[in-house]
């Protein structure tokens, strides 16, 4: 399904540990979009991975929660529980994820919302490049598609609503904003979002080790290439002669 807007934020909460079917429990933080509500989801996150509990499968970090699944033929929902409590209050430390420059060409027909944009906001196209640019891009969670990435936060000259007339039919690699955020598509998929230019890059690949090539706690810094540029980059990932890597 396309991305949707982030909950509204709301008053901070004590965790809450909650069943989510009979494989997975959920520990809830808060709500809305929060870096510091972020940075602690990301801190249990880290925990859970270093204490190594047994039986536990897989974490899914989100903006306010995190979804730990373990294997019922070896634990069970009460034990997890309590190893997860015991871990509650984990501080958060220094940002833990890799730093990305990614680049996104934002010209005609692969930034079909740049002109609009720039109307709605008052600025000029390449104001609209300018600032989109100019900042980290925090990767909050993995989202709606296979290793597209929530990424936050955008100053609020381009803190938009979403779009009042979705698309059916999103290019793959397109680079949208809304509500704060820019997310990235993997692939062709329906969507609501203010389609600002478009990345050659492959965020996800169900071939490589690990699929998704973002993962939450990481930087993002988009690099503007020229269309011609996009183009050659296109080419050389098809043909597996270029694949990003983490600059720190």
């Amino acid at each position: 399904m396309p991305p949707q807007d982030p909950p509204v934020e709301r008053e901070p909460r004590e965790p809450r540990i909650l069943p989510f079917g009979d494989a997975a429990l959920l520990v809830e933080f808060g709500q809305g979009v929060d870096r510091a509500l972020n940075d602690t989801v990301l801190a249990l996150d880290a925990a859970v991975a270093a204490a190594g509990i047994e039986g536990v499968v897989e974490t899914a970090p989100s903006f306010r929660s995190l979804m730990i699944q373990f294997d019922p033929l070896t634990t069970d929902l009460d034990r997890i529980a309590v190893a997860v409590r015991g871990l509650l209050g984990a501080e958060a430390g220094e940002a833990r994820g890799r730093r990305w420059s990614l680049p996104a060409c934002y010209e005609g027909d692969l930034a079909p919302d740049l002109e609009g944009l720039a109307r709605e906001t008052g600025l000029s196209p390449a104001e609209v490049v300018a600032h989109h640019t100019a900042i980290d891009h925090h990767v909050y969670m993995i989202g709606f598609l296979p290793g597209s990435p929530y990424m936050g936060d955008l100053p609020e000259v381009l803190t938009l609503p979403r779009r009042r007339d979705p698309r059916t039919r999103v290019p793959k690699g397109s680079v949208a904003i809304a509500v704060g955020l820019t997310v990235i598509y993997p692939v062709e998929s329906p969507g609501g979002w203010h389609l600002l230019g478009n990345t050659p890059v492959r965020v996800f690949d169900p071939g490589w080790a690990q699929p998704a090539l973002l993962a939450p706690g990481d930087v993002v810094r988009f690099e503007p290439v020229r269309a011609a540029e996009h183009a050659r980059l296109s080419a050389d990932i098809a043909a597996g002669r270029w694949r990003p890597e983490p600059v720190g």
